[in-house]
């Protein structure tokens, strides 16, 4: 204790000097945390995002992930209920379950007849109130994007597409969608009717309960014989999907739908079951159970289980990417502080030369001399730190309450502009921890330096 004093007093001996590099300490750790908490709000925002939309794992065929997105009749899940009710009722899995439900993904051709024109979509068949449970997963506490998919309660005819693919089928106006920029340079002033071939298979898929409801879209698709097939679509709303790419081609509709235009009387398949996990470190606990599920109960089917990460190459580039900016920064920022930190201690051995050697003369050890440098340099870790995460914490709430925003590249809408501090520890802690081994190990040269004075040397040090 006595030690802690002593360097306490010898700090504010030069205050302009130790105010300084405490000042340079206090902008190092303001702005690692600053840059990680922007970083960890990026990160942890495409991890939430890729989850709602496609679960933590995923259970497929093998090899569709690589080859079956064009030909999802070929890589079918079949008794897909008999899995999913295995996968509820183990005892081991339930627990961290929050959402088990299957989806199918094809390819096809949306057309809007009356306007003459149609667009190649990908389609998703979901069930919609499971879809709608797995888009309130929020384990981080972020700042949703969601839109409601609009498909719950809604007749097994209906969809909801892309706002770009409403666009591009003339129904911004129909839809009533804001900022929707439509062309009508190819649109006809009567319109032009439905091919007779498509006209006649999508007057099969009506019923006279919803003939007359909501905007048709007729929907082109292979069947699994090869076979085309036609559905008469109700679409209900038009869902902003963020990204321009996928808002190009997104249609989403009930899975009963989809099955009908796939396999028509066939047994119904799906190409995945989703599975959502209350959290995310579950991943491993939950992956080894369904493989083990999988190999003693269904090892008819050659199926795999695949994670978020595998499955959305993007979230393992974009944390990549972030990882290695912070990296930088915070090992450039680390730098300069390990060097004005050095200077400062290394400045206070040269002017304390004659009194280091009158402590040795009264019997100090080396020991003692060096963690008395050592305490000096570890009080202004601890002042910094403590300084620089209330400047961190201020700052990031004033970010947070800015309103600032924006637009990702490739994204079609602004995100906001937010800072996670106080609510990533880890980013946290290691900040202050790293703060303080940098300030310790940049003041252990000096200090072990001092220890090795001779006293004669120190004491007629001019």
């Amino acid at each position: 204790m006595r030690t802690f004093s002593l360097a306490l007093r010898n700090l504010l001996r030069n205050r302009r000097r130790s105010l300084t590099t405490l000042l340079a300490m206090v902008v190092g750790l303001t702005a690692i945390l600053l840059f990680g908490g922007y970083r960890s709000n990026i990160i942890y925002g495409i991890e939430s995002g890729f989850i709602q939309a496609s679960g933590h794992l995923q259970i497929q065929h093998q090899n569709y992930y690589l080859e079956g997105g064009d030909n999802p009749t070929a890589y079918g899940i079949h008794d897909y209920q008999q899995i999913i009710a295995a996968i509820k009722q183990d005892s081991v899995l339930a627990p961290l379950l929050t959402v088990v439900t299957p989806t199918l993904q094809l390819g096809g051709l949306a057309g809007n007849f009356s306007a003459g024109v149609s667009r190649s979509v990908m389609a998703s068949g979901v069930v919609p109130d499971e879809r709608q449970q797995m888009e309130r997963w929020n384990d981080y506490h972020l700042f949703s994007y969601v839109h409601p998919l609009l498909l719950t309660g809604t007749t097994p005819d209906s969809v909801v597409i892309g706002e770009g693919v409403a666009r591009k089928l003339k129904l911004c106006h129909v839809l009533r969608i804001a900022d929707c920029v439509q062309t009508d340079d190819v649109v006809a002033a009567t319109g032009a009717a439905a091919p007779d071939d498509i006209a006649a298979l999508s007057a099969l898929e009506e019923t006279a309960s919803v003939k007359e409801t909501g905007t048709r879209i007729e929907m082109l698709a292979a069947t699994s014989h090869g076979a085309p097939n036609v559905a008469s679509l109700s679409v209900v709303a038009a869902r902003n999907m963020g990204i321009k790419a996928l808002d190009d081609i997104y249609l989403a509709m009930h899975l009963s739908q989809a099955q009908k235009l796939i396999y028509g009387s066939a047994q119904p398949q799906v190409t995945a079951i989703q599975v959502q996990l209350h959290h995310t470190s579950q991943i491993p606990a939950a992956r080894a159970r369904l493989q083990a599920i999988i190999g003693e109960q269904f090892a008819s089917q050659p199926l795999e289980v695949l994670d978020f990460k595998v499955l959305n190459p993007m979230y393992g580039q974009t944390a990549q990417f972030m990882n290695s900016m912070f990296g930088f920064i915070a090992t450039l920022i680390a730098v300069i502080v390990l060097f004005t930190i050095g200077n400062t201690m290394s400045t206070a051995v040269v002017e304390r030369t004659v009194e280091i050697g009158t402590l040795r003369a009264m019997g100090l050890r080396r020991a003692g001399l060096r963690a008395l440098f050592l305490c000096e340099g570890l009080l202004l870790a601890l002042m910094g730190a403590v300084a620089g995460v209330t400047s961190a914490l201020l700052i990031a709430w004033l970010i947070n309450h800015s309103g600032l925003s924006w637009t990702p590249p490739g994204y079609s809408y602004a995100y906001l502009i937010l800072v996670r501090v106080w609510e990533d520890p880890v980013l946290l802690i290691g900040s202050v921890l790293g703060l303080i081994g940098v300030t310790v190990i940049s003041a252990w040269w000096p200090a072990n330096r001092a220890s090795k004075l001779m006293i004669v040397d120190a004491l007629r040090h001019v």
